[in-house]
């Protein structure tokens, strides 16, 4: 098995310094790899060991301000990190998760909830995972029902959600909920956002049995009449459907990134195999039948990267990164998920065997072209706002 996923830099990366940045990442979580990863997941442990190397690296803080125990970066350093974390066999969903929580509270929590967190998520010392879907609030999030009442300086908090990753490990969660006493005009309650701990009483989970293979797992959460101190509200109470926003580009360009880092490992993995496995005398990897169809796989990884990058660049230059990041993650799913395809193709049978590493990454790649936005509503946005077509939904 390769153990050096190639390293595409000169084409992606936006700054002189990311290169050394992906080099010194791809160092780290390359002590760790593939194998290491896949151990977590079999033995339904946390990948503790490699999320402290990455937080007393710095690596989990690069997108965090210095005050707040950060390195100052952006989302672009932040992209870096998460694609090589994924090209050296480690697709971390926690750090997609980081990428939505660490700039809410950066831009819109009290100075006392930034101290309390921010230093903690940097070092890898504290997890927040966050919880916004429900069954029947999909895409809509206008339609969520778990809901805040307000209870004299604090809050009454109601309701369940679904998909809620990692709420098992995490410290706290951050919740998107309407808040029933706040109307927005149009006879709909408005938003409001809270960080509520996760030993808070009256909040239990289930399980969600997933085919996802990773170590962090999915559950159903329920908020039974938990009461929250006004502590617990980030922000303005009734804007949190906008300060929401402010971490769903930096979501899509992280998951965009573990696809591409996918997609690397796949590539380095087929090339590598069609390299070393020979059949009548000769390397497989000289028939144009098997390198043609990596070399179109490896366009493909390299536009989907190229556009993620340019998204992040967006982003940390304050531009409007809606459209970019939104295509930059439909495009690195579908890319990631033909490169996969094509290296396990290339591995005949040994494809499906977990010891090679790929068969197992499938539904992980696959993931993000249904989260957390689906690809649909990606192509909405894009006719209506990019093309300027009637809004269809």
């Amino acid at each position: 098995m390769a153990t050096q996923p190639m390293f595409f830099s000169p084409l992606v990366d936006t700054a002189d310094h990311h290169r050394e940045l992906r080099e010194s990442v791809g160092r780290l979580v390359g002590k760790f790899g593939r194998k290491y990863y896949q151990d977590c997941v079999k033995r339904g442990v946390e990948p503790e060991a490699l999320w402290q190397a990455l937080g007393e690296a710095g690596f989990l803080g690069v997108h965090i301000p210095e005050e707040h125990g950060g390195s100052g970066g952006g989302i672009a350093e932040y992209n870096v990190v998460v694609e090589e974390a994924a090209a050296q066999g480690c697709p971390l969903l926690q750090l997609v998760i980081n990428s939505i929580t660490a700039p809410i509270i950066a831009a819109h929590g009290s100075e006392a909830m930034k101290a309390e967190w921010l230093p903690g998520i940097a070092a890898g010392t504290k997890k927040i995972c966050f919880a916004i879907t429900e069954p029947d609030a999909g895409s809509n999030t206008h339609k969520v029902k778990t809901s805040v009442t307000g209870d004299g300086d604090g809050f009454v908090l109601n309701g369940s959600k679904y998909w809620t990753s990692g709420i098992n490990v995490a410290d706290a969660v951050m919740i998107v909920a309407r808040d029933a006493d706040i109307e927005t005009g149009d006879g709909r309650s408005a938003l409001s956002l809270f960080l509520v701990p996760t030993d808070a009483p009256g909040l239990s989970y289930q399980p969600i049995d997933a085919a996802v293979m990773t170590p962090e797992k999915q559950f159903v959460t329920f908020y039974d009449n938990i009461h929250l101190d006004a502590r617990a509200l980030i922000g303005k109470r009734g804007a949190g459907l906008r300060q929401v926003f402010v971490g769903l580009n930096p979501e899509r360009i992280s998951a965009a990134a573990i696809n591409n880092g996918i997609a690397r490992f796949a590539l380095a993995q087929g090339a590598a195999y069609a390299r070393d496995r020979s059949v009548w005398g000769i390397p497989i990897a000289q028939h144009q039948g098997v390198a043609h169809p990596l070399a179109e796989a490896y366009i493909h990884v390299q536009a989907a990267r190229l556009l993620n990058a340019r998204a992040a660049q967006l982003f940390d230059l304050g531009e409007d990164a809606a459209e970019t990041a939104n295509m930059a993650k439909f495009m690195a799913a579908d890319a990631s998920l033909k490169a996969l395809d094509q290296a396990i193709q290339v591995h005949g049978g040994n494809g499906l065997s977990y010891e090679y590493g790929l068969a197992d990454l499938w539904f992980i790649a696959r993931l993000h072209k249904t989260a957390p936005v689906s690809r649909e509503m990606v192509l909405n946005h894009v006719a209506q706002h990019g093309m300027g077509l009637p809004k269809s939904y």
